[in-house]
């Protein structure tokens, strides 16, 4: 028996089988827990219906985070169905594709600036409202997923940068109101992962070349290590961890500098 048996979780965020928020849920069912997945848009639910029917999952549902409608009735449909919820993935991002392009001072509107900041910040609030009158009683978790760009300037992230580190302070202020309730809110700050988002951001294989030239573990981070990480922040093992940012980056996050390699070392 897998240590999440008996919790019911709510994925939102999948958008490919390359998605972070796919490799939280694949461990997630493979530790026992009951999935939840929602989709953007229709295009995006063909991708995700056979991804959540290939998990054992038919409930599956639209959810847009910038419409409250949507989001109320993404819970009303899983009160009917489950009643209860134990833990909630939130895994959505987004920037406009020229706030990403360029450099950041040029390349950030008022109009990027609040997108940035309503779709990969706020949301986590509005879900987490949505949640919490299902978690009553019960030992609920919820998860977000954040990077490095929120705490250094990395190049080529600008807003999203800004967003991440809202994102962070959010994770903060929402284990404080919540916890008394016993929820715990954690986020996790992942290594870059070739994912659909990742590939809006200019010069990203460079980037996973350099971490994996210099992170003391000499390699990129997978789904698998993130996901397994999601599994057990989410599960009673972690009851005693919330308000914390868990760092998932093969130790990149720790070295404060670093020499190109001589020929020989390792």
């Amino acid at each position: 028996m897998g240590f999440l048996a008996g919790k019911r979780a709510f994925i939102v965020g999948v958008a490919t089988d390359r998605s972070i928020a796919w490799g939280i849920a694949r461990a997630m069912h493979r530790e026992g827990a009951e999935l939840a997945f929602s989709y953007v848009n229709d295009k995006m639910k063909e991708r995700v219906e056979p991804l959540a029917h290939s998990l054992g999952s038919r409930l599956t549902m639209p959810l847009d985070v910038t419409v409250d409608g949507q989001i109320d009735a993404a819970y009303e449909l899983l009160k009917r169905e489950w009643g209860a919820l134990d833990v909630l993935v939130h895994a959505v991002a987004f920037a406009p594709r020229e706030a990403l392009t360029g450099n950041f001072v040029a390349a950030t509107s008022r109009e990027g600036f609040r997108i940035a900041h309503d779709v990969s910040s706020y949301s986590l609030t509005a879900l987490a409202r949505g949640a919490q009158p299902l978690m009553a009683g019960r030992a609920g978790a919820l998860l977000t997923l954040t990077y490095l760009g929120a705490m250094r300037s990395i190049p080529g992230y600008n807003v999203m940068g800004l967003a991440k580190a809202s994102l962070e302070a959010n994770v903060r202020f929402l284990a404080a109101d919540l916890g008394p309730a016993g929820i715990r809110v954690n986020g996790i700050s992942a290594g870059p992962i070739k994912t659909l988002a990742a590939a809006g951001i200019p010069g990203f294989r460079k980037m996973l070349s350099r971490v994996a030239e210099i992170a003391p573990l000499r390699r990129n981070v997978t789904l698998e290590d993130v996901g397994n990480t999601a599994a057990f922040l989410c599960s009673d093992l972690a009851a005693g961890i919330t308000g914390e940012i868990v760092y998932v980056d093969g130790g990149f996050s720790t070295v404060g500098m670093s020499f190109p390699l001589e020929a020989g070392e390792g």
